[in-house]
């Protein structure tokens, strides 16, 4: 099959760049899976609602534990945007953290982690999706809907009844979300998430996110649910501002907990140390 062609209006520099972006993608793609099955996981792709989505699941997750609790990583928004003004054609992460850190997760119970929709899913499955998905609309009511779906056929295998909802970046968002829609969501943890998308916006200078459910906005139905947040002093990306100014739409009194890491950016080094962050946050 012919992918690419040189021609006066798709000229050999072009050609060049679609096949180098192509083939990124593709490593992208296959670097899930990879992860998921060198730790001996579970790795698929489920129909759930609008679209379909990557899932991975511990090996215990559908055998009999004393835990009752699943515990659900949620991805970020992964490869949104190639530049500013330009979104990428597969949001696939280049580096899939919310993975790293369910593979690190100490829990002796279930664990699973999902994608985000058309995440690991273009070309061969991917319905519905269209980069409105990965960018404006990238916290869109169907996109709940789904990965809620998701996390009911993965809660349903697990025999578990409550939920740990941990998101890393975008994750967060989308954890804080769906918490605001669930009656089994045990407690929050979030990585650097992206929570008050007002605030966010505006301090960037950057287009709102028309198409998206602000979490900022269903912080006042949370103040029951515990919550930890962690923030990286060194992020330039999100930023402790933007969850201290989630942080505020809370009721008084929310059993929450914000904990900056001094030396931590967006990226680094939340997957490498997840196992001793979150042990101390639990003792």
């Amino acid at each position: 099959m012919t992918f690419c062609r040189s021609t006066k209006i798709f000229p050999k520099f072009a050609c060049a760049l679609f096949l180098l972006l192509a083939a990124c993608a593709s490593h992208r793609v296959e670097e899930g899976a990879s992860l998921a099955h060198a730790a001996g996981w579970q790795w698929e792709i489920l129909s759930a609602g609008t679209f379909d989505i990557a899932v991975a699941s511990s090996p215990n997750l559908g055998v009999h534990s004393d835990s009752d609790i699943l515990m659900v990583y949620l991805e970020g928004d992964g490869f949104a945007y190639v530049r500013p003004s330009q979104p990428s054609v597969d949001p696939t992460p280049t580096d899939p953290v919310a993975l790293r850190l369910a593979l690190s997760d100490p829990s002796n119970g279930p664990v699973t982690w999902i994608a985000r929709p058309c995440q690991y899913t273009l070309s061969n499955h991917g319905r519905n999706c269209r980069n409105a998905y990965w960018t404006g609309s990238r916290y869109a009511p169907e996109v709940l809907d789904s990965m809620g779906d998701a996390i009911d056929i993965l809660k349903r295998r697990s025999g578990a009844k409550h939920l740990v909802l941990v998101g890393y970046s975008g994750g967060g968002a989308v954890a804080v979300l769906l918490a605001a829609r669930r009656d089994d969501v045990k407690s929050i943890i979030t990585v650097v998430g992206n929570l008050d998308l007002e605030y966010w916006t505006k301090r960037d200078g950057l287009a709102p996110l028309s198409g998206s459910l602000d979490p900022a906005g269903v912080a006042p139905s949370l103040g029951a649910l515990p919550q930890i947040h962690f923030t990286g002093g060194q992020d330039k990306i999100v930023g402790t501002d933007v969850v201290r100014s989630f942080v505020k739409h809370l009721p008084a009194g929310s059993p929450v907990r914000l904990k900056e890491i001094p030396d931590y950016t967006h990226a680094c080094c939340w997957a490498r140390d997840w196992r001793s962050l979150i042990g101390d946050m639990e003792r």
